[in-house]
């Protein structure tokens, strides 16, 4: 991974990342022409703290920190008019990169992030094995426990009931993803995309939520089942070419366009998309709403979402449990929308009396 030389004036900071080109794509027969070619978009968020008290902190996610068959990463272009702002490569593992900004007092604190990504659709053919090259330490930190994701007590139990009989680690991925499609479903009074507190929503029986609640849930018993699982974090950032309303942006400003996806790793195949939460999606809310699990839009997307993504979509990273440079507060459980801090303590990230941004995407030809 290589570092482009950091830009810096006095009052402005800025930086750019650059990323090697992309490895090797799973074609997708049943997409539409733009599947074997890449689509470049740009995403710029702009954020504001509208009461500073003190010394402020801004915090954004950075556009993914390595490469992905479905995603390369051109640049991370930010500034911090006023203050002093640095790309942290916060945890390798994890692909994260957060964009670190402190305010002094008497400063407006306005965060700019400029994010250049070239994206392309991916589908895994699981009648074709690949046997992909093994990163050991990868796939062992993908089986890790995390605090919203245990992978012992009633999460163990639940996996090792739902995979009862499943004989290959294909079976095993696929029998989580159909019991999350049959036993979850998608809460719109969920705030934001949810916590992704996996025990409390086995325990409490309360399996509704959205993407990160979901999607996690698929990963902590991925993981409690012995096969390496991710979430990852990110933002859709065009509409969807397959048709799906629901699983697209209706226009540039995608400010509330978040969402989480998973992948599980399967000896034969390597790393394997799933979203089980957006067959949820597009059963509560593909018009006219609330369609029953066998209606062909929803049976479309449960066997697609098993195995591919549509890459209208920006991957942030794979992180839990971040702890934001510089912060007096607690780790988030994962970081997926800008955080911010004054001397008064951590801001709501969903509250716009006090924390205000703005997230646009567009298109570009390079």
């Amino acid at each position: 991974m290589k570092r482009r030389d950091f830009l810096r004036s006095v009052g402005v900071a800025s930086a750019a990342l650059a990323l090697p080109a992309a490895g090797r794509l799973f074609a997708d027969d049943a997409a539409p022409a733009i599947t074997n070619g890449w689509r470049t978009f740009e995403i710029t968020t702009r954020v504001e703290v509208l009461n500073p008290s003190g010394e402020t902190r801004v915090w954004l996610p950075a556009a993914l920190m390595t490469t992905t068959p479905y995603q390369r990463t051109v640049s991370n272009k930010f500034e911090a008019e006023g203050g002093k702002a640095r790309l942290v490569e916060a945890s390798k593992a994890d692909a994260l990169g957060i964009v670190a900004a402190t305010f002094p007092a008497g400063v407006k604190p306005v965060l700019t992030l400029t994010s250049q990504v070239q994206t392309r659709n991916i589908a895994v053919a699981l009648s074709e094995p690949v046997r992909p090259k093994e990163d050991h330490g990868e796939l062992l930190h993908c089986l890790q426990a995390t605090k919203l994701l245990p992978t012992d007590g009633i999460v163990k139990q639940t996996a090792l009931e739902i995979t009862k009989g499943a004989t290959t680690d294909v079976d095993k991925a696929r029998a989580i993803y159909e019991w999350i499609v049959e036993n979850t479903f998608r809460n719109p009074l969920t705030r934001g995309c949810g916590v992704g507190d996996i025990r409390f929503m086995l325990e409490s029986k309360d399996l509704g939520g959205k993407c990160a609640d979901l999607n996690a849930l698929y990963v902590g018993l991925a993981r409690a089942a012995g096969l390496p699982a991710r979430d990852v974090y990110g933002i859709r950032v065009a509409k969807s070419e397959y048709g799906y309303k629901s699983l697209g942006t209706a226009s540039e400003t995608i400010s509330g366009a978040q969402h989480c996806r998973a992948e599980v790793f399967l000896n034969d195949y390597g790393w394997v998309p799933v979203d089980p939460a957006d067959v949820r999606k597009v059963v509560l809310e593909e018009p006219p709403g609330n369609r029953p699990l066998d209606d062909d839009m929803v049976k479309r997307a449960r066997a697609r979402l098993f195995g591919s993504w549509e890459m209208n979509w920006m991957a942030f990273n794979f992180a839990h449990d971040v702890a934001l440079p510089g912060s007096s507060g607690k780790p988030v459980g994962y970081l997926m929308y800008p955080q911010a801090e004054t001397s008064e303590g951590r801001l709501d990230s969903l509250d716009p009396n006090g924390f205000k941004y703005e997230i646009k995407s567009k298109e570009v030809t390079v």
